[in-house]
């Protein structure tokens, strides 16, 4: 049990084959901090609790971890096991773009990509982005859905983990992507998400026809995706985890009591309030203060 003067915790998370955490640092955070510390995973995840308002465990931590490659969090030491998660699928819960993949089959990969970026970076309005790569599918066969599935659809480290132990944790999970439930429903089922929710690509005869099923889910879309699912579960907003790496994510991220960019691009990881970098999906995990000895593998 933490004692009731324990306000935050400082979360630090690390890819232990590039620099995993050691036990000194850990021991000079704790001395700095004037707390305790908790591993939650050897070389991987600690917790270092602290009575301290937040700006001073940052202004503390900051000259000892300056340089590191770690990702870190100062997080309410209360709630921090959350009841629902709410997950973007692509360079998300998957590790390619969908539609960019589809992209490669008419040679356009590298112009869809690039309007991709700009977009994820909010550099560009979302919904007239998705129009512009989508219309450059224009009769593509069906069936090149299934090739990418098959062929180059890979699930990114962790993801399962994530998925299976906060279930098994009992909370809700939801799959709700800007993408096409083309793909969306190939991936909740993959992962046992408990539903998705995506776009849809429209087919005709056999092929793509270049356009999108309207409305398109968009930022306030997946807001208000999270927002139903707290009202359907009987949840305040603190209860929910989201996690996503574009800026069609951050109005969710910044809604959900604890909202984490993952490998996001840079205008959304300055404004989120988590990023990590370096650990897997995994890492959602440690936030929340689950150890590695309760993680399921799915």
């Amino acid at each position: 049990m933490r004692p009731a003067s324990v306000s935050h915790v400082l979360v630090l998370i690390a890819d232990p084959d590039r620099a995993p955490l050691s036990e000194e640092l850990v021991r000079a955070l704790a001395r700095a901090l004037e707390g305790r510390a908790h591993w939650l995973a050897p070389a991987r995840a600690v917790e270092v609790e602290s009575e301290l308002v937040p700006e001073e465990i940052r202004a503390r931590a900051a000259p000892i971890l300056e340089g590191r490659p770690l990702d870190r969090a100062v997080l309410p030491a209360r709630g921090r096991r959350k009841r629902l998660l709410v997950a973007d699928m692509d360079s998300t819960m998957i590790t390619v773009e969908c539609l960019d993949e589809l992209a490669d089959f008419v040679g356009c990969k590298a112009e869809v990509a690039e309007i991709t970026r700009a977009a994820m970076n909010g550099e560009i309005e979302y919904r007239e982005s998705l129009r512009r790569r989508v219309a450059l599918l224009e009769g593509l066969p069906e069936r090149v859905i299934a090739e990418v599935i098959a062929e180059r659809i890979r699930l990114t480290p962790g993801a399962r983990t994530l998925v299976a132990t906060m279930r098994a944790q009992g909370a809700k999970t939801a799959l709700v992507s800007s993408g096409f439930r083309q793909f969306t429903r190939h991936v909740a089922e993959l992962l046992g998400f408990d539903e998705e929710r995506g776009n849809e690509l429209l087919v005709r005869d056999g092929r793509l026809t270049g356009r999108v099923v309207e409305p398109v889910l968009d930022a306030s879309a997946k807001l208000a995706t999270l927002e139903e699912l707290l009202t359907r579960e009987g949840l305040p907003a603190e209860a929910a985890l989201a996690v996503g790496d574009g800026a069609n994510d951050l109005p969710m991220l910044l809604r959900a009591g604890l909202g984490v960019a993952f490998r996001a691009h840079p205008r959304v990881r300055a404004r989120a309030p988590v990023n990590i970098v370096h650990g897997d999906l995994s890492a959602l995990l440690y936030l929340q203060g689950i150890p590695e000895t309760e993680h399921r593998r799915g």
